[in-house]
């Protein structure tokens, strides 16, 4: 009789059982499952989060790794993992998320909302945990409410770091992906960023000029190999966030990576990452060479959602989501961004002229000059023009009045919200591998639609 199959549930592995109850499952999707759980020695509620892909494991565990001990980064306790086994990952189990303080907010908007004390919190919190990211060259990738997860006492905390990538020093051969996490080396990479952390006094040129330098001689830490699928309810799945699926499939945003097609030759990115709502142009425009700034658009479309409690750019498309960022911002040419025709998809699209944007104004037409002023510095087309997150946590809009509240009189949720939704893995077909680009649907022909701001046609 032959042997029964492996099996891969994370109830049946004896290193985890012995030092973990597994309680019940409380998110799925198609890369991973997450899992409620209680430690055995002190009772402690935990998430065991189990990814079935092995890049998006690594990724995860290296960056977490790397940035333990930063007050605004999940917790991850330990991790299993060993040969033709899923990687497990503990973590902190965090209840809520942003994405909830905004629902519950806007459901009681009549009622006062958020206080622009609260919202200057949540985004010092939120500025703090991507700062530590990229003081430590790793950037997220995947920046929205729902992975921005908090804890009962009112600490918010970056999580979901299977698309992050951690930009290396010279050196480093991205080939030797067999290293497990914990054999990396990685005490030096703040080395040429340290000094700009200190009492935030380095110019912005001064940051992206040292920037620059490092992404010159980088390599990367892995080739963006990566699975084309929708991830249900795990966006993180430390925490169960929700998926971006609401009611309606064409008004939600989807996070999903694609198959780089083609020598996807060492260092490459891949620009089909993150969620569509949150990500940068560059992206949409299929830039393979980007850095830590698609981290500071997202920024800027998480402040704006948490100022006027709806999302800034709630594409339905790559394509609409292209229309609705050029209606605001106007048309992207090199006057606007030098360098911008060189992106690889510019030649492929173009929109009609946009003669009035109707700009950020318009789309927070509730907020002071100072908010809107504070998102037009990271929502702008140039990426060396986007604040950075130590910047920004220096600037004057948080020694003003109204002043942060203290974190304790922050308003917590409960819980989450859709929580009790079932998985959606696979919902719709978003099983399947491929491209994320919706342009790559076009193949060699010429379309022409009007959206909702601008015309365009893709060649």
């Amino acid at each position: 009789m032959d042997p029964p199959p492996k099996s891969w549930s994370i109830h049946t592995r004896s290193e985890i059982s012995a030092k973990y109850e597994v309680l019940e499952r409380v998110g799925s999707g198609a890369y991973a499952d997450v899992y409620r759980g209680r430690r055995l020695s002190d009772g402690s509620a935990v998430a065991l989060k189990e990814v079935h892909d092995y890049q998006s494991a690594f990724r995860e565990i290296e960056a977490l790794r790397v940035l333990q001990g930063s007050q605004n980064v999940v917790v991850m306790h330990e991790f299993f993992w060993r040969e033709d086994e899923n990687a497990v990952i503990v973590l902190e189990f965090l209840r809520t998320d942003l994405a909830t303080v905004i629902k519950e907010a806007s459901a009681a908007a009549n009622g006062g909302g958020l206080g622009i004390g609260e919202v200057k919190r949540w985004m010092m919190q939120v500025l703090s945990g991507v700062d530590a990211c990229h003081r430590n060259m790793i950037v997220h990738r995947d920046l929205k409410p729902s992975n921005l997860l908090i804890s009962d006492d009112g600490v918010l905390k970056l999580a979901d770091f299977g698309q992050a990538r951690i930009l290396m020093e010279p050196g480093f051969d991205a080939r030797e992906e067999n290293t497990l996490p914990y054999e990396h080396d990685v005490s030096n990479r703040e080395t040429s960023l340290q000094h700009l952390q200190e009492h935030g006094t380095v110019s912005h040129e001064e940051y992206f000029r040292v920037l620059d330098e490092m992404k010159t001689n980088i390599s990367t830490y892995d080739t963006d190999k990566d699975t084309y699928v929708q991830d249900g309810n795990t966006s993180c799945l430390a925490t169960c966030t929700t998926s971006d699926i609401d009611d309606d499939i064409w008004k939600a945003s989807f996070t999903y990576e694609a198959d780089e097609e083609g020598g996807n030759e060492l260092g490459c990115l891949t620009s089909c990452v993150g969620t569509r709502w949150f990500r940068a142009p560059e992206l949409l425009y299929g830039s393979t060479d980007y850095g830590l700034e698609v981290d500071l658009w997202s920024l800027g479309c998480v402040f704006a959602e948490l100022l006027t409690l709806n999302p800034l750019f709630p594409g339905t498309s790559d394509i609409d989501q292209l229309s609705r960022i050029i209606s605001v911002l106007g048309n992207l040419n090199e006057e606007a961004w030098p360098g911008c025709s060189k992106l690889a998809d510019y030649a492929r699209i173009s929109f009609g002229k946009v003669e009035n944007p109707t700009g950020l104004e318009a789309c927070m037409p509730n907020c002071s000059s100072d908010e809107v002023s504070l998102v037009k510095r990271l929502v702008c087309y140039d990426p060396a023009r986007r604040a950075t997150a130590m910047e920004l946590l220096h600037d004057k809009y948080f020694s003003e009045e109204p002043l942060p509240v203290p974190i304790s009189e922050l308003r917590v949720p409960l819980t989450r919200y859709g929580q009790d939704q079932d998985s959606l893995d696979g919902f719709h077909g978003y099983n399947e591998r491929g491209s994320d680009s919706d342009f790559e649907d076009f193949g060699t022909m010429n379309t022409t639609k009007t959206g909702a701001g601008a015309g365009f046609s893709i060649q």
